[in-house]
């Protein structure tokens, strides 16, 4: 990973994980046009899960909100992946979807999303602005709290 992104995530202090393979039958990216389009990313780091249950009983706002950027610290990976080592790529980033697992009096999802689309600012400054679904969903893959997608503009 060369260029100013890199740059900007050693600024940050952030260290891109290794792309994990799916967990289903399914690809972890494709790239359509001028679109990457990331598959869902659960808040995985070194193999683990960092935040597991519900919004609004086991897991807090603030552990929802370092899920969500974990999540999409796992998007920036498969986007290094995707795009050869070239975060420069990025145009901008088109949408975000975050799902959110939560009780059903839990309404704080734009909060919870609000993790990821904060540091895609940080990363892309005004190319980091995007578009976004925040849901909040009954359950998600392995009882993550957590799952973000994303859709970029590359060139």
């Amino acid at each position: 990973m060369a260029g100013r992104i890199a740059a900007k995530l050693a600024e940050l202090s952030l260290t891109l994980p290794s792309a994990q393979p799916p967990v289903a039958n399914y690809v972890p990216f494709a790239i359509t046009g001028h679109l990457l389009i990331v598959s869902g990313q659960l808040p995985m780091k070194d193999g683990k899960l960092t935040a597991a249950g519900k919004l609004g009983d086991a897991v807090s706002l603030e552990d929802g909100k370092a899920a969500a950027q974990q999540s999409f610290l796992n998007i920036l990976a498969h986007a290094n992946a995707a795009l050869d080592g070239d975060l420069d790529r990025v145009v901008r980033l088109v949408r975000l979807g975050g799902f959110v697992a939560c009780v059903p009096s839990f309404t704080q999802h734009p909060a919870v999303v609000n993790g990821a689309s904060d540091l895609a600012v940080a990363v892309f400054g005004d190319a980091g602005r995007h578009a976004r679904a925040a849901v909040g969903v009954p359950s998600l893959p392995l009882d993550a709290a957590v799952e973000i997608e994303a859709i970029f503009e590359i060139k």
